[in-house]
């Protein structure tokens, strides 16, 4: 029997008649103590256009799915300059919108379970100012330009960030999507990217469920070992990094194990599948989810599968 699936066993018949609340459920993973089941979370992008519409979908989604952790999605835009998309200032309050809805979302959910919010890195919110093409345009002819600019987003959402956390957000997903050849170089990622990502992480450092988010390859993981995060989040049906690989060398809980891109197909022995086997390599320091977004197009029946399959 494996290992992880006698330590849920075991934590059920211990637990039984008191189930873990979502809170427990998360700070026991978190510290590698028993669980009745594994905490879990999945999400998808919403894409409305107002706090109160964002916040009613994210409650919404939260009780129809049972989920542990609440993952608030961000899709307000960061304001944009008169000039020049580089030429910014610092923003006290960047997301204005966004900090209403995590308002709205903290008085819904009454305290019973976690909400964290989602941040996406300096790196790409100069990309959606502009575009990936042109981000690598004022890398390659003014780098210097680059980083001011990098710097000045920094400080604008270490402000929200900071923000977030007051309203009651246990911790901050940092979502870093350019951590891969693809994107960047190791050098480019190093310079360009990582001293951002570091600092938003480094401002938060009270929050218990700061989580790094990563689309990376072997290249460019072991960048993140010393990351100041309690969970780790990565896709390994995209990148292929064993989670036992991804044990090895780091000590924060693991979260993901459910593949992402094929959800929709995905049958209730493959979910119980792909569950118990990540569980198995990463430990008792585990929260289950996807390495990324579901399909934003996937279906009620097809969502309930994930909690319906761990007891949720």
């Amino acid at each position: 029997m494996l290992r992880r699936t006698f330590v849920f066993g075991t934590a059920a018949s211990m637990l039984r008649g008191a189930a873990l609340s979502p809170k427990e459920r998360v700070g026991r993973a978190l510290e590698g103590r028993d669980v009745d089941r594994p905490p879990f979370s999945f999400w998808h992008h919403f894409g409305l256009k107002t706090a109160e519409d964002h916040a009613r979908a994210t409650l919404d989604f939260h009780r129809q799915y049972r989920t542990d952790i609440v993952k608030v999605m961000s899709d307000f835009p960061y304001p944009r300059p008169a000039g020049k998309w580089y030429e910014l200032k610092v923003e006290p309050n960047p997301f204005p919108a966004q900090i209403r809805a995590l308002e709205l979302i903290r008085s819904g959910l009454g305290g019973q379970a976690d909400f964290v919010e989602t941040l996406f890195n300096p790196f790409n919110v100069a990309e959606k100012l502009s575009s990936p093409e042109d981000v690598r345009r004022l890398k390659d002819e003014k780098p210097q330009a680059l980083l001011d600019a990098l710097d000045v987003i920094t400080q604008s959402e270490i402000h929200h960030a900071k923000r977030a956390l007051a309203t009651g957000a246990a911790g901050i997903l940092l979502a870093v999507a350019n951590a891969n050849s693809t994107a960047l170089s190791r050098e480019d990622y190093v310079r360009f990217s990582a001293p951002f990502d570091r600092r938003i992480l480094e401002a938060a450092p009270g929050a218990r469920l700061n989580i790094l988010h990563l689309h990376t390859d072997r290249g460019q993981l072991a960048i993140f070992r010393d990351f100041p995060a309690a969970v780790i989040n990565y896709s390994l049906h995209v990148t292929g990094i064993p989670i036992a690989e991804v044990r090895r060398d780091f000590s924060m809980a693991i979260m993901g194990g459910i593949d992402e891109v094929n959800y929709r197909k995905l049958e209730r022995a493959q979910i119980e599948a792909q569950w118990k086997s990540a569980a198995a390599a990463a430990g008792p320091k585990f929260l289950l989810s996807p390495g990324c977004s579901v399909p934003n197009d996937s279906a009620p029946a097809e969502l309930l599968r994930l909690p319906s399959v761990i007891g949720a």
